[in-house]
């Protein structure tokens, strides 16, 4: 499935629940994958098994297997029950759901920005920003926002290092190149294999 032309329809593997969700161009969920209420970039991709709640992800993101972004918080310390039959009620015939939580969780919502590599089993948690050109690494549990191009890693997550030097950043985020359109990207793509090459003519 890895070697098939991606298009303007996204492709979406067997097995995923979409909810809400919205997909870009060029995007690839792969298998046994759950969405709800998420805006997906083009180019971004989803190697399986992921979980994505109420997120907004921009463009040309890599995500791993088995992370998981804008996880559930039980209402564990308010309430005597932990269990969700006291927010998802209607499943067990309990009455209506609990609108209010799921309103809090919604306003919880992940953003990530583009070109955001996200790591094996990592977990980014609600209300949490990721910044462009951040790296997630694997098994981390995000619980504060991560700077643009910054590497996080550990439980909690915390920098590591910087990808690139201050004034660097400040040109690729002036550059923008995740916008350029499809055609500038398939001109100029020998120049994204060589940093050198690449800031010495677009930056």
């Amino acid at each position: 499935m890895l070697d098939n032309m991606l298009g303007i329809e996204p492709t979406v593997d067997d097995d995923v629940t979409l909810e809400e969700t919205s997909l870009g161009a060029y995007t690839h969920i792969q298998a046994h994958s759950v969405f709800c209420d998420v805006i997906v970039g083009d180019y971004s991709y989803f190697a399986g098994y992921n979980q994505v709640f109420y997120a907004n992800i921009g463009k040309f993101c890599s995500v791993a297997s088995f992370a998981r972004i804008n996880t559930t918080n039980h209402p564990a310390y308010d309430r005597i029950a932990q269990h969700h039959f006291t927010y998802r009620s209607k499943r067990f015939g309990f009455g209506e759901d609990d609108a209010e939580f799921f309103a809090q969780r919604k306003g919880k919502a992940v953003t990530i920005g583009n070109d955001v590599w996200i790591g094996h089993n990592a977990i980014i948690m609600p209300g949490v920003t990721i910044g462009n050109g951040a790296v997630i690494g694997a098994g981390a549990i995000v619980t504060k926002d991560a700077e643009p191009y910054s590497v996080v890693a550990g439980v909690p997550a915390k920098r590591i290092k910087m990808r690139f030097s201050d004034d660097l950043i400040v040109k690729i985020e002036l550059l923008k190149w995740w916008d350029w359109d499809y055609q500038t990207i398939k001109e100029r793509l020998p120049d994204f294999r060589d940093i050198e090459a690449f800031v010495r003519k677009y930056l």
